[in-house]
């Protein structure tokens, strides 16, 4: 098992920034690739950002690229999503998410952690 805690959400205006954490405990090794994904009220869950085992290989979504970034520290057991240019429509639960595999992939994740609530105004 693998468990995975967010932190880093909160209240931010449009146009600012924030950086999302997860940390990774328990049977790391089965956390290989991880992801962020995220779900606003009254929509499905949709994938946001993956990051293969070595950090090599990376994902974005079409609605955040140049905006976010993805990175992973392995020696902390933990993976970021830098948030730049907020805007009110990335207002969500944020998830961070892992599985097996080497690459960056935008499906079949095992491990989800709890969520951080990212809010932005206009």
């Amino acid at each position: 098992q693998v468990q995975l805690v967010e932190s880093g959400g909160g209240l931010v205006q449009a146009g600012g920034s924030l950086r999302l954490s997860c940390a990774a405990s328990g049977r790391t090794s089965s956390s290989g690739a991880m992801g962020w994904f995220r779900q606003a009220p009254g929509k499905e869950r949709e994938f946001v950002a993956a990051i293969g085992r070595s950090g090599g290989t990376t994902l974005y979504a079409d609605s955040v690229k140049g905006r976010f970034t993805i990175s992973r520290d392995n020696a902390k057991n933990t993976v970021y999503l830098q948030m730049n240019s907020l805007k009110p429509e990335d207002t969500a639960v944020y998830y961070c998410a892992a599985r097996g595999g080497y690459i960056a992939t935008w499906s079949g994740y095992d491990y989800w952690g709890q969520g951080t609530q990212v809010t932005v105004s206009s």
